[in-house]
């Protein structure tokens, strides 16, 4: 783009004014870059400019650099330079900030004389979620600004504050009441007036004070270590900001700049930027875009009151929509109306939500045992019981009573949505909604697609995850969609190990260490050992049924894989005499594991099956199957998900691995192709 496509400087007197416009975010890009250059180099050479005011045309000031240049060669003006001609230079310069200033655009605004902000700006320096620390002065100028501590909160966990806060803490120096541009422009003329001296902040040191307290920095990284577990750049940002702010300014930005590079170049950071893209890229449909035909929802019916469907409701509630919830029981809907009163007030009590929106919550809820009432939804959820036959009755009577323009939606995990959408006689109508547990909690949404669901039933389910806070992911109708075909592998993979010889407890040692939040085997006490098991139908030819069996459920019972001591996982000697018995029966002769295979048994069969998903066009891309897994399985967001890491990895190696696993672990035909060609699974999403 060229300078003159994203940048005007206009006159108001002796003030000069550089708008920038670079939609969608003003992302300080080469362009930009070079436009800020020039507008400081014009405003110092032109002796009828006193003052230059920047500030960016659009919905938001600059918010951030643009990561589609990282991995690429620099193109000059590189942002420390042009943050370094703001600041030295000779007359003033003042910053109008309104919507976000992130990252490179709040060091932009630090390099900045003199800050004003609108009222609902938000700013921060983010980086530390894409793997990186603010490469551009920004542990440097922050710290000089706000003070040590604060600066470190701000960097370290990348959250952004509110321009009341930040003028507070004197990041900003005033909110503008009115117009922006005015406040800006009338700012400036005091400064000329006044003859203020320009305030460079690297030049500040009275709020360093504690920038030689060991303690200080020892305490935010040990109060935090359950939050950075894992994850390389807090404890990049503490060290560097430890050692370099009682160092000079340049010797200090010069030792940043080659801790952020290194961030930069590093595995984690490229994780991080591939599931960033990731997520904005699994909302792009084929055949989809604004001009698609939507279906207006206001008015939303959740039949089934249980856990998932008063999950369902309470994310729909807190999202403002009207909800009516449909049980067939009295007792059942008395639990679910409990579950979410308790939820609700919980919410309040603990600030996530105002009084005000919980009563609108309570207001707009309407729980019922007359399913006739389905007829008021423009969407209903069915979220019953696990079972075809149950669903298809409940989508025959939906046929009946629901208008014919709703959209009905199954809340199945792993049923054919096809089949479902079958006994109705508007198929177009159906789609699947597959929402995680705690449903308003969890972020991910599988929206399933049948084979007659319509583009507009389609359009309009994934504008309604955005609206209830949702990251959505379509995927086509199999066995499992996406994340549980692929967790019914692993769950095969865990029931393998067990009987050849491996222990529960280091399968999920090494799963966690891994990353995850937890292993198969507390997954599985968590979620309930019984679930679709009964003791009539059992055959005892599995752990998992030899456990039930001995009447170990999981933590609701107090024994699963582990026995739960105040809810505590404790190693059990109980389950291990258990699994023996079974390979005596079974005629193993127990061997032992390594971590690192234990490792690769967990997760190169899952990415197999993930290549299968996407051969099979279950999957739209590879990155989708990322996004799955980090939003709905905890899968370590600093790995990328599970298909990146197989790129990180290595295919060759996966495949040659599989082979070594022997029957049953045959690679996925696209698998060995593409490792075969020295390719991955992201070149294949480029030419998808």
């Amino acid at each position: 783009m060229a300078q003159e496509q994203v940048s005007t400087i206009t006159r108001d007197g002796n003030i000069a004014i550089c708008a920038i416009d670079s939609p969608p975010v003003n992302a300080l890009g080469q362009a930009v870059r070079q436009a800020l250059f020039d507008a400081v180099e014009q405003a110092n050479s032109d002796n009828g400019i006193a003052a230059l005011v920047i500030r960016c045309d659009g919905r938001t000031y600059f918010a951030g650099a643009d990561v589609r240049e990282f991995g690429k060669p620099p193109v000059p003006p590189i942002l420390p330079d042009v943050i370094k001609a703001i600041e030295t230079s000779s007359k003033p310069v003042i910053t109008a900030i309104h919507g976000t200033a992130l990252g490179g655009g709040l060091e932009v605004a630090m390099a900045c004389h003199f800050r004003i902000a609108e009222p609902k700006a938000k700013l921060g320096l983010p980086e530390v979620n894409l793997g990186l620390l603010p490469g551009s002065g920004g542990t440097q100028r922050l710290p000089r600004l706000i003070g040590v501590p604060e600066a470190l909160d701000m960097i370290g966990h990348g959250k952004p504050i509110a321009a009341s806060r930040a003028l507070e803490l004197g990041l900003v120096d005033e909110i503008a009441q009115g117009d922006l541009l005015e406040a800006a422009t009338a700012l400036a003329r005091r400064v000329v007036a006044d003859s203020i001296p320009v305030r460079r902040t690297s030049e500040r040191d009275d709020k360093l004070g504690e920038a030689g307290n060991a303690a200080l920095f020892d305490e935010f990284l040990k109060k935090n270590a359950k939050k950075f577990r894992g994850l390389d750049a807090p404890a990049a940002i503490v060290d560097l900001m430890r050692t370099t702010l009682t160092m000079p300014f340049a010797q200090a930005s010069k030792l940043e700049r080659e801790a952020f590079i290194a961030l930069r170049d590093g595995p984690q950071s490229k994780a991080l930027r591939h599931a960033f893209f990731a997520e904005r890229t699994a909302a792009k449909v084929p055949g989809i875009d604004k001009s698609t035909p939507r279906i207006q929802i206001a008015t939303v019916a959740i039949i089934g009151a249980g856990t998932m469907g008063s999950g369902i409701a309470l994310a729909f509630l807190q999202s403002g929509f009207d909800v009516i919830l449909i049980e067939v029981a009295q007792d059942g809907l008395d639990r679910g109306v409990a579950t979410i009163e308790k939820t609700l007030a919980k919410n309040v009590s603990s600030g996530r939500m105002s009084q005000d929106k919980a009563d609108a919550a309570r207001a707009a809820f309407s729980p019922t045992l007359e399913f006739e009432r389905v007829a008021e939804a423009d969407l209903v959820i069915e979220a019953a019981f696990e079972l075809l036959e149950v669903k298809q009755e409940i989508f025959r009577k939906l046929d009946q009573h629901a208008r014919k323009d709703a959209i009905l939606a199954t809340n199945t995990s792993y049923l054919d949505v096809n089949a479902i959408a079958s006994v109705t006689s508007r198929p177009e109508q159906v789609i699947g909604l597959h929402f995680f547990s705690p449903a308003n909690i969890m972020k991910l949404l599988e929206i399933v697609r049948a084979e007659k669901t319509s583009l507009a039933v389609l359009a309009s389910a994934l504008d309604l995850a955005k609206k209830v806070g949702k990251i959505a992911v379509v995927a086509q109708v199999c066995f499992g969609f996406i994340g549980n075909r692929m967790l019914h592998v692993r769950r095969q993979e865990t029931e393998a190990m067990l009987l050849a010889g491996a222990s529960p407890y280091d399968l999920d040692r090494v799963v966690e260490g891994f990353g995850m939040a937890m292993g198969p085997c507390r997954i599985g006490d968590l979620a309930g050992l019984d679930l679709g098991w009964t003791r009539e139908t059992s055959t005892g030819e599995t752990v998992k049924e030899r456990l039930c069996e001995a009447d170990r459920r999981g933590m609701k019972n107090g024994a699963g894989y582990y026995d739960y001591v105040d809810g505590k996982p404790q190693e059990s000697p109980a389950v291990l005499e258990i699994i023996d018995t079974f390979r005596r029966e079974k005629g193993v002769t127990p061997r032992s594991f390594s971590d690192a295979e234990i490792l690769e048994r967990m997760l190169y069969p899952m990415i197999n099956e993930g290549a299968k998903i996407l051969e099979e066009g279950i999957a739209l891309r590879a990155s989708d199957i990322d996004v799955v897994w980090l939003f709905g399985y905890g899968w370590p967001r600093w790995t990328g998900g599970p298909m990146f890491h197989a790129d990180a990895t290595g295919l060759p190696r996966i495949v040659e691995a599989l082979e070594a696993m022997g029957a049953g672990h045959e690679p996925a035909p696209l698998l060995r192709r593409l490792a075969a060609e020295g390719s991955t699974f992201a070149a294949h999403d480029a030419k998808a």
